[in-house]
């Protein structure tokens, strides 16, 4: 079972991923894949809540034959919410709208097993080998294996940053630039100076605790200021907003047919 994305944020590396949420299924996963330039899929449960177990671990099997590891955005809201896609396969879970360092640490309780955590043993599911790996055994390497990402996007989660930071088995702060927006009194603006001042505060307290940090750019110029903060990862591409695109493309390379028309897909999600 794949823990790329874990192993490469590890070693400092940039990595890069594709949000499929909307229209998620395996025939995507496999474009996605044999497009390239990606090293995982960000699978969403948060704002496609219709994603369901099975939804999930057909995707995870999809993106493993297509090298891709996978890792699933979700609320904390249920022990067995954050069970779910461990056992379907996922690499990792990333932890949306999370308010304080408390809420955070029983997340990661809840996806790691003892001593650390206090995830139920099972390991008859994909994550397990179906059984064919040893209890102790198939929980250690589990407890190595899955990654965990907190979202900081509340006004609480931003000030107890540097704290929610240290927790031990933390992977990744992810800054939700578009919802710290509106907590921020600038909403939607992104590139404002106060949603810049939250990240840069986010960027210290992942460098002093020592865990790496992503986020959402809303173009190439966010990407470059992002990267000079020390940003690993980069959610770069929607499954929405590619349609748009190759739609929008499509219309373009017959003027003769649509003419002057054409659409347009803001980069405006509520990450």
């Amino acid at each position: 079972m794949s823990g790329a994305v874990k192993k490469l944020l590890h070693e400092g590396k940039v990595v890069r991923v594709f949000n499929c949420g909307q229209f998620l299924s395996h025939k995507l996963v496999e474009i996605v894949g044999l497009q390239g330039g990606y090293h995982g899929l960000f699978l969403d449960q948060e704002h496609a809540s219709s994603n369901l177990q099975r939804d999930i671990e057909i995707a995870a099997i999809a993106a493993k034959a297509s090298g891709l590891d996978t890792f699933v955005r979700r609320p904390a809201d249920t022990y067995a919410g954050v069970m779910a896609p461990l056992e379907a396969g996922a690499g990792g879970v990333l932890f949306s709208m999370i308010r304080n360092q408390t809420q955070a640490e029983q997340a990661i309780s809840w996806a790691k097993f003892a001593p650390r955590g206090s995830r139920g043993l099972f390991g008859a599911n994909r994550d397990g080998s179906y059984g064919l790996i040893p209890g102790g055994e198939y929980a250690e390497k589990e407890n190595e294996r899955v990654m965990i990402g907190v979202q900081i996007e509340t006004q609480q989660a931003l000030e107890e940053v540097d704290g929610i930071s240290k927790i031990p088995d933390l992977d990744l702060l992810f800054v939700g630039p578009h919802d710290l927006s509106q907590v921020l009194g600038v909403t939607g603006q992104v590139s404002h100076e106060r949603v810049w001042k939250a990240i840069g505060r986010v960027s210290e307290a992942a460098k002093k605790a020592g865990v790496a940090w992503g986020t959402v750019p809303a173009d190439d110029e966010y990407a470059k200021r992002a990267l000079d903060l020390g940003c690993q990862l980069f959610l770069a591409g929607h499954d929405f907003a590619s349609l748009h695109a190759g739609i929008n493309a499509t219309k373009a390379g017959f003027p003769s047919l649509f003419g002057a028309q054409s659409g347009s897909i803001s980069a405006t999600t509520s990450y």
